[in-house]
Order: structure tokens, then C-alpha cells, then sequence
């Protein structure tokens, strides 16, 4: 039997009963909202005040997954007192890919921006990830300095290629070491961490649309650019993924000001990988990728300082 604590002649423990989520209870007795219990626990939104919600995990999926993915995804390590995390799972396999893609990534956009979640995480479903994704992330979350960061994986070849990047049709950025974490302009969405002011500053700029009769917007985008013109016969789209448009949109629009981050629209480089979080990109049969670390981005014992360990 709950021991019967009352404060100012209120019986917390009914009071908590009767009360539905979200509302908390203190120990005064005093009704509180979520909004207000994060404003003074949790930290305030860059330029809109406090959120409702901590952390939303997505993936964006047409519904078939690989056991290594299930394993990886479930089996992860959830730090201590990390416990205000909700699990969304968009499954949308009735169009092409890519737009499939784009517009799963719309729908959890919205969620995110409606469910006020002060940081999004999206995993994909081709992503294995490290039993310690979680536990390092939450380092970034703690800190709240930094608001967008990604694990590291490589193309699906071989040789396999870091999917880091310094610009635009300049091939991948190789200049590095496990355990670095690297300055980019571009990076995939697979296994990152974004703060919640960024989607929803993209989300007031971007135009409404309908997915399967649920009014999103275009947040992420991926549609193909038409270029030259018809009649003189000279003719082209271009087509990429969602996350190269989304890094590109965030830079040329001035987003991290508009969301509160002014110090990273003055950065070159302003998104970070943290090559600590080394994940698995597999493929339908099971091939995961890289097939073998190649040596160029393993640290050479013989350098490390004194007193120094391979991380």
C-alpha cells in the first residue's frame, strides 16, 4: 500500500491518479503542465519557449526491415533516466521510392513540429546501428550545443566511401580518422540527430501538400529540377536524395538563424559527424557495409599520445 504523503492538504497520490498524462504533479501538490515542468527542468526551445516533448525516434519505412536492423534498433542501450521517448514508425509502400521517402519524411516532419519534440532522431531502415547509438547521442542532448549531428556509415560498394561531405559534386570527404568527429555541408539522414527548432523553422517555409489525405508540407523534398528549355530541345531534370536538398535548403534560407542558431549560419561547415557512432548500411540479402574498414581511416596506435586508447 502507497504511503499517503499530502502537501497543503492535498493528497498528491489521488491527485496524480486522477490527473491524465501529460499533466505532473509536484511536491507542493500543484498541477503543472509538461510545458511548464520542461521550462524548468528540460531547457526552452531556441526562440519559441518551452517544448512538450523530448525526443521523437523515426524511420521512415516501407515496412520491411532486416532481423539485423530489428536486433540493432531494439537491442540498443537506453541511457539512465532517458525515459521520454516516443517511437513513430511511418510505413508507406504504395509509391515510388523516392517520393515514398520524401513523403514519409514529411510525415514525421509533422509530427514532430505538432508534437512540439524538442529533438528528432531518424533511423532508417537500412541502418544498423551500435548497441551505444542511444547512450551517445544523449551526450549531444545533454550539452545542447550542437544542432544537427550524424553517426557514420559508407556507400554500399566496395571500395565502400564515407557519406561525408564538402560541397556539391566533389565526391565524398575522406580527410579523417575513426574517432574524429568531422565538420561537413552535407551528410545522410540514416542514424542523425536534429534539433526540433530546425524542422519547425523549415516547416513555416514550406509550402502544404496531401499524403494519402493527410495535409503535411514539403519540409523534405527530392522532387526533379527541370532545366533549359523544351522548345530549343535541350532538355534535363536533375534528381538527388532528401538529405543533400535538406542541408542545402538549411544554408541557402539562413535557417539556423531563423531557428536560433545565428553562430552556425556563419559556418562553412556547420553539421557535424561524430565517427564514434560507426554504423552498418545493409542491404536487402544481408550485406552489410563497409565490408572491411579500409586502414587510411584506422588511427595508427604508434601516434597516440601517452596514455591514449583507440576510442
Amino acid at each position: 500500500m502507497k504511503k499517503q504523503i499530502k502537501t497543503k492538504n492535498v493528497d498528491i497520490f489521488k491527485l496524480k491518479k486522477e490527473t491524465k498524462s501529460p499533466r505532473l504533479i509536484n511536491k507542493n501538490g500543484k498541477l503543472q503542465t509538461k510545458e511548464n515542468f520542461w521550462q524548468r527542468n528540460a531547457g526552452l526551445d531556441k526562440n519559441e519557449g518551452p517544448w512538450m516533448n523530448r525526443l521523437l525516434v523515426a524511420t521512415p519505412s516501407t515496412g520491411l526491415v532486416r532481423m539485423e536492423w530489428v536486433l540493432s534498433r531494439y537491442g540498443m542501450t537506453i541511457p539512465t533516466n532517458f525515459s521520454m521517448v516516443n517511437i513513430i514508425q511511418w510505413m508507406s509502400a504504395y509509391a515510388p521510392v523516392q517520393h515514398q521517402l520524401a513523403d514519409a519524411e514529411n510525415l514525421i516532419a509533422k509530427a514532430c513540429v505538432e508534437g512540439n519534440y524538442q529533438w528528432l532522431v531518424q533511423i532508417e531502415e537500412d541502418n544498423v546501428l551500435p548497441l551505444d547509438f542511444f547512450t551517445r547521442m544523449n551526450e549531444y542532448i545533454i550539452k545542447g550545443d550542437v544542432p544537427i549531428v550524424s553517426g557514420l556509415y559508407f556507400t554500399k560498394s566496395n571500395p565502400p566511401e564515407p557519406m561525408i561531405y564538402r560541397g556539391r559534386g566533389t565526391g565524398s570527404f575522406q580527410d579523417f580518422k575513426l574517432g574524429d568527429v568531422v565538420e561537413c555541408d552535407g551528410m545522410p539522414f540514416g542514424a542523425c540527430l536534429i534539433h526540433g527548432s530546425i524542422i519547425r523553422a523549415l516547416w513555416n517555409e514550406s509550402e502544404e501538400y496531401t499524403v494519402n489525405g493527410i495535409v503535411t508540407r514539403r519540409v523534405f523534398d527530392n522532387r526533379p529540377k527541370a532545366f533549359g528549355k523544351p522548345e530549343d530541345g535541350k532538355f534535363a531534370t536533375t534528381s538527388g536524395t532528401t538529405d543533400l536538398a535538406f542541408y542545402t535548403r538549411i544554408m541557402e534560407n539562413d535557417i539556423f538563424r531563423k531557428a536560433g542558431w545565428p553562430e552556425y549560419s556563419k559556418k562553412k561547415y556547420p553539421f557535424l559527424v561524430d565517427t564514434n557512432i560507426l554504423v552498418s548500411h545493409i542491404t536487402q540479402s544481408g550485406v552489410r557495409y563497409p565490408l572491411f574498414m579500409p586502414r587510411k581511416y584506422v588511427p595508427d596506435p604508434k601516434k597516440l599520445k601517452k596514455g591514449e586508447r583507440l576510442k
